[in-house]
């Protein structure tokens, strides 16, 4: 193994000696600087078209064309022939041959045709390099800024919700910071986490969503320090068959964002205002009935006068934000430069709610020599959020919980005289929080800085051949603090409750990629990569919890009981790989890689692993045979594709996890140490994907309709999970691979212009996902419940990841429901087996007997995906964007009806038949046993986005455009279900417990309006 190690790290040298002797190489070849200068417009109207891209075939120069769309870059070229390169989204690349002599102002000026499919445009597929769509043997997917710009969304993960196939994109809370989770074609882990790697401008962000402060499951993640407006474009790759350059990160795919970049021109600047409102889209419907039942007795159905109050309207309130953003960009040919900054500010829909953001992001790029350029990139955001605690899986001292949770025929309002809250809720079997007091009383914030850089170095001192190292660094310090003031209506802390939680978190990469293109011969092409990456991240966090607090002060020191807890890790990556990919004939298309990767937090026998991939795709269309018959005319374009590859997941694990970590303890006076539960494990290593996609890529009625078509299939294997041990070793568990996971679906984006003409221009955009997953591997009952969803949510053998496994109804052979002799309904009984299996069984008396069963009653994994997105300009000013988004086939646990249907709290509309006399005295209480009652189709299709925007350009002040836009989020949701939202989630951002709805705050509709001015 050392015999291993030195020769990738003498690999890596060699790598480094490299680019030090090409970065000395001197450059004799005789040179002028030529200036390109155009204008881009549409070929059907001749409309100039702003955000073209011109560039030179075989360099790294180009320009973007303006407002205007007229276009000018310079560039050091020697005389000769060269070839210019014009593309946008949704047009047909064209290419120009230049002849470069005497005369150094070259015009050029070209229209570009439609083209929905987009089999030209460039993407960039990990190695820093950029190829054409009609190169790959995978999908990528590509989300632009105008995608973006009118989403009234507060993130950028937010704002890709419904605008790439094969995602499943969900927000689990209605906070202002809410937390998003993203899952590329299903999950792919067990107890880890299914998040994508995230880079932006090169550099590996964190995502992670800490729970520093309780809030009842809600959690914010870190893309919410990343401001939307700042952002060129995003590209996805979903899946180990083209994530594999990524290496053991890129078991869950990658997220890749560029923000923008200054261009060569006068300065352009930027500001826009915007200005929003935010509601509850829909209240539950609450228990009205003037009277309740004087006891708990079954049979006595007397009952007692009441006043009901509806607590929402106490809670829930209209919320106002704001945002401004100033950016400035320009430069000259040697220097560009972008700046920005903003402030965004964002009330909550609960009272006392709120998050704020201030960010700024600087880049810059120099011309260092005519090969040699250097971008150097900044950005740091400084976030405060005003939290109040809601939901219930940890802690019970929540506003929504507290308000699920009570009698709402006792008045919430605190005492005129003194000031104290009543505790709503029955204190003679459970105390939960007066919301009101949650709200008024209790003070959780948090606080993030964070600061992103990246210095990037890009060579290109010979022909063909280019070299880029970048070094990223990503650091941020989370703080939050809680505090709930002595005396209060909390089940635990009513002597009082402060905590102080702190994560300081340092992430580096240092990138090293090297790629070389040729074309020995005019049918064949050939590029090159190899590269090496170093990376390095570092936790420290911090706890310290107070309770018995004095009457005032909240800071740790005013508690008689402190605890504190400490936590520190780190963790290092290195890997080197190597791709090649041969062009035939400007048709056939093959590409293969390998990565070996080596990561700190698996032992030594295992720290070392292999990524392959191979990858093919075939434009046929490309033929002769093809372009010379009707076929041409049915399918302009036509390309099939096929990929393979296999990446790693180091999130199932931790830093220390491989090793058995004793802990100290007293003995005596003096030190001693405590076995741990957990046996290390150094044979443990990374879970591994192995993915094959196969797709099609085809356009119809002359290029106005492209679609993309994958079929995939993933398997991962050595799952890490948790193997229960036999007592005689001391331990209770160990780390070991066991579990295997398997996720197959397909995959549509359909494009189509079905109108384009000199006033009118209509795009559509329509994807689809379906996808089935299934768990197995889990050993002992071949079920793993989990925490998060009160152990009624686990992996099954068998079943889809996250399944509802839990008690249900006892039923007669004709499937109606079997009664207790009292008339009521009731849980079903006999022997359990493994995987969920049950045998039933029956008494004498013909009643369940044996042990209470449980079996899987719901999947929270929609079996399909899809959105549907109308563009419509008219004329050169009016813009219209609707999108519709939905998830279809899938349940949701509704908890919080489960409680709120119960008679000793019944504060919500479904106790009210009981009150009535409609169902027996005591059905309440036997439902809320018996889970399969409380599992919901939460089946959606919601009206995501909403917008109109008006742009004039006045002819004062250097007004070079202004836009007035309206836009609405969430403003309808199409459903059956009964609670708040189907689509939030109590357990947040975890990656097991999905549709798990216990009071958490509902997703708001919103309305925005805006100005955006460019001068």
């Amino acid at each position: 193994m050392k015999s291993k190690l030195f020769h990738v790290k003498s690999g890596f040298r060699g790598l480094l000696f490299v680019l030090f002797l090409l970065v000395g190489w001197e450059i004799n070849a005789q040179t002028t600087t030529y200036t390109f200068q155009g204008k881009v417009t549409t070929k059907n109207d001749s409309k100039p078209m702003p955000g073209a891209a011109v560039g030179i075939i075989g360099t790294t120069t180009g320009g973007i064309s303006d407002q205007t769309g007229a276009y000018r870059f310079t560039a050091n070229l020697a005389p000769g022939t060269y070839t210019l390169q014009f593309s946008s989204i949704g047009y047909q690349t064209q290419r120009q041959s230049v002849t470069l002599s005497q005369n150094t102002t070259v015009s050029t000026s070209i229209s570009l045709a439609d083209d929905a499919l987009g089999l030209d445009e460039v993407v960039v597929t990990g190695t820093s390099g950029a190829t054409s769509r009609k190169q790959l043997g995978n999908t990528i997917a590509t989300v632009q800024a105008k995608d973006l710009q009118l989403s009234a969304a507060t993130s950028i993960d937010q704002a890709l919700a419904g605008k790439v196939s094969g995602a499943q994109i969900t927000q689990n809370s209605g906070n202002p910071a809410g937390g998003i989770s993203v899952r590329l074609r299903g999950p792919s882990t067990i107890v880890g986490s299914s998040d994508p790697l995230y880079i932006v401008d090169g550099v590996i962000v964190n995502n992670d969503s800490r729970e520093l402060i309780d809030l009842g499951g809600y959690s914010q993640n870190r893309l919410v320090d990343i401001n939307p407006n700042d952002i060129e474009r995003i590209e996805i790759i979903k899946g180990a068959a083209a994530a594999a350059i990524y290496g053991s990160r890129a078991n869950n795919g990658v997220v890749q964002i560029f923000t923008k970049r200054g261009q060569e021109g006068r300065p352009t600047i930027t500001f826009s205002t915007q200005f929003r409102l935010s509601d509850i889209r829909k209240t539950l419907p609450y228990n009205e009935h003037p009277a309740t039942f004087a006891n708990a007795t079954v049979t006595d159905k007397t009952q007692t006068p009441v006043t009901r109050y509806d607590l929402q309207k106490d809670i829930f309130r209209t919320a106002t934000g704001h945002e401004q953003y100033l950016s400035v960009s320009g430069g000259t040919p040697t220097t560009q430069y972008f700046f920005s900054g903003s402030l965004f500010a964002n009330q909550g829909i609960v009272q006392g709610s709120d998050f704020s953001r201030a960010s700024s992001r600087m880049r810059i790029q120099q011309t260092l020599t005519k090969w040699a350029t250097l971008s150097i990139g900044s950005a740091y955001t400084y976030s405060n959020s005003k939290e109040i605690p809601n939901g219930g899986i940890n802690e019970a001292y929540g506003a929504l919980t507290g308000f699920i949770f009570s009698n709402n025929f006792i008045n919430p309002q605190p005492d005129p005289a003194t000031g104290v809250y009543p505790s709503t809720a029955p204190v003679s079997v459970v105390r939960r929080t007066n919301p009101l007091e949650a709200i008024a009383r209790f003070d959780f914030r948090q606080r993030t800085s964070r600061y992103i850089g990246d210095a990037q170095l890009n060579l290109t001192p010979l022909p063909g051949l280019g070299i880029d190292f970048t070094f990223g660094l990503d650091t941020y310090s989370q703080l939050a603090t809680g505090y709930i003031p002595p005396n209060n209506t909390t089940p635990s802390y009513n002597a009082g409750y402060s905590r102080k939680s702190e994560a300081s978190i340092l992430q580096l990469n240092n990138d090293l990629n090297i790629r070389y293109q040729a074309s020995p011969t005019e049918w064949l092409k050939s590029t090159t990569g190899i590269g090496a990456t170093l990376q390095y991240d570092r936790s420290f966090t911090t706890g310290i919890t107070a309770q018995q607090l004095g009457v005032f002060g909240q800071t740790i020191n005013n508690g008689a009981n402190i605890l504190a807890a400490e936590s520190r890790t780190e963790r290092s990556f290195f890997g080197v790989f190597a791709q090649q990919t041969f062009g035939l004939f400007n048709r056939f298309f093959v590409t293969a890689a390998g990565r070996v990767d080596a990561a700190s937090v698996y032992g030594i026998d295992n720290r070392w692993q292999f990524y392959p991939k191979v990858s093919g795709s075939y434009v046929v269309s490309d033929e002769s045979f093809w372009k010379n018959s009707s076929l041409a005319n049915a399918l302009p374009d036509f390309k099939i594709r096929a990929a393979w590859g296999q990446a790693g997941n180091l999130t199932a694990i931790g830093p220390y996890d491989r090793f058995t970590n004793y802990s100290p303890v007293s003995v005596g006076g003096q030190v001693g140490y405590a076995a741990p539960a957990q046996l290390g494990n150094f044979s443990v290593k990374p879970e591994r994907q192995t993915e094959l996609e196969i797709g099609t890529d085809f356009s119809l009625a002359k290029n106005r309709i492209g679609v993309e078509f994958t079929y995939y299939h993933k398997e991962v294997k050595d799952l890490i999970l948790n193997r229960t041990l036999s007592p005689s070793t001391g331990y209770n568990n160990r780390f070991v691979n066991i579990g295997t996971m398997t996720n197959r679906g397909f995959e549509v984006l359909v494009r189509a212009i079905p109108v384009d003409t000199k006033n009118v221009r209509w795009n559509i955009t329509a994807t689809y996902t379906q996808n089935k997953n299934v768990t197995d591997g889990v050993e002992g009952n071949g079920v793993l419940p989990f925490a998060g969803g009160f152990g009624q949510v686990a992996a099954v053998n068998g079943y889809p990841l996250g399944a509802f496994y839990a008690t249900f109804f006892a039923r007669n052979p004709d499937g109606s429901l079997l009664l207790t002799p009292g008339g009521l309904p009731q849980r079903e009984r006999g022997i359990q087996g493994a995987n969920g299996t049950y045998t039933v069984q029956r008494a004498a008396d013909g009643q369940p007997s044996g042990t209470i069963l449980s079996k899987v009653i719901g999947n929270p994994n929609p079996t399909a995906i899809y959105s549907l997105i109308n563009e419509v300009a008219v004329g050169s000013r009016w813009s219209f964007r609707m999108q519709w988004d939905a998830m279809q086939n899938f349940d949701v646990f509704n908890f919080t009806k489960r409680v709120g249907d119960r008679d000793l709290y019944g504060g919500l509309k479904g106790y009210e038949p009981e009150l009535r006399g409609e169902v027996p005295k005591g059905t309440s209480a036997a439902l809320f046993s018996i889970f399969e009652n409380w599992i919901e189709d939460g089946s959606f299709v919601k009206l995501r986005e909403l917008s109109a925007a008006y742009t004039v350009t006045p002819k004062f002040w250097g007004f070079r455009n202004v836009r007035f836009s309206v836009a609405g989020r969430n403003l309808l949701s199409i459903d059956n279900y009964s609670g708040y939202d189907p689509e939030t989630n109590a357990a947040g951002q975890s990656n097991a417990v999905r549709g798990f709805d216990f009071v958490e705050v509902p997703i708001p509709r919103t309305l925005s309006v805006g100005i955006n001015a460019t001068f």
